[in-house]
């Protein structure tokens, strides 16, 4: 039988551009393109690769954040992902893993309300805050089990869902009773670029906006508000100094001369 999938993603920095706000101290994201959270696209070709094999099968994507977090919902649906969702509202600003898994929580539950959801899927984590926790997080909020570091989805079935963990010391293979939550890494698949009829179509395609109205929290449950984690202050890390490049006309006389430069410097 079919099941509903629901993709959670996040809208990141496209590049390792980023600068620190000097009167906040934290990141600043201004002026720096963004794109869907690498690791996240394993997660959505995973949602179609389920949904290729059980006829009838709805996939969704959803995020939290601002306007410009339509650019990762819009990719995901240039794969061949039906429907996009975004959390969206000052209110969630300075959201902590704690809080924004909390804002995702309630959103999965407001689409349960309509067409009941049966998995839940997610990167490893972020390539801007790297915590990897946030699937493992909504699936508290839910109370539904989860597995993390999932290479491999065995079986599927309207009941239950059969996956490959890896460990630090091998693999392991679970089942668990839908609904739940997986956090994908990226040995799973390859990720589908999306066709030119796909980018075409995910250009109009409607994206429901959702707002702490409709999500049945408090403005004190969320953002900053919410937020467990306090980060004091963020730095950029020291430039790195200037190669050097070791000049001659033989490899015979470009290793001789690193090795005194080594011998100087007492490193050999």
């Amino acid at each position: 039988m079919p099941i509903n999938i629901v993709v959670c993603v996040k809208d990141t920095p496209e590049s390792l551009g980023v600068s620190i706000d000097p009167k906040t101290r934290h990141v600043s994201h201004e002026g720096v393109k963004t794109a869907i959270n690498p690791f996240d696209e394993y997660a959505v070709e995973e949602a179609l690769r389920i949904k290729e094999k059980l006829a009838g099968t709805t996939t969704t994507v959803l995020s939290v954040g601002p306007a410009q977090a339509e650019g990762a919902l819009r990719e995901a649906l240039s794969r061949g992902v039906e429907s996009a969702v975004l959390v969206s509202g000052t209110e969630f600003a300075g959201s902590d893993t704690y809080a924004t898994s909390r804002v995702l929580a309630a959103a999965i539950r407001k689409l349960d309300e309509t067409r009941p959801v049966h998995l839940v899927l997610f990167g490893k984590s972020s390539n801007d805050g790297s915590s990897g926790i946030v699937g493992a997080q909504v699936a508290a909020w839910l109370g539904w089990p989860s597995a993390i570091a999932v290479k491999k989805v065995d079986s599927v079935t309207d009941s239950s869902v059969a996956v490959v963990r890896l460990l630090e010391d091998g693999m392991d293979t679970v089942k668990l009773g839908l609904p739940a939550c997986v956090s994908t890494i990226k040995e799973i698949n390859e990720p589908r670029l999306p066709s030119l009829k796909g980018k075409l179509a995910a250009k109009k395609a409607p994206i429901q906006k959702l707002g702490l109205a409709d999500l049945g929290l408090k403005a004190e449950e969320v953002g900053s508000a919410g937020s467990l984690a306090r980060i004091a202050s963020e730095t950029t890390p020291p430039a790195r100094p200037a190669g050097m490049t070791v000049e001659g006309k033989t490899a015979a006389e470009k290793a001789a001369k690193l090795v005194d430069i080594l011998i100087e410097r007492k490193l050999i």
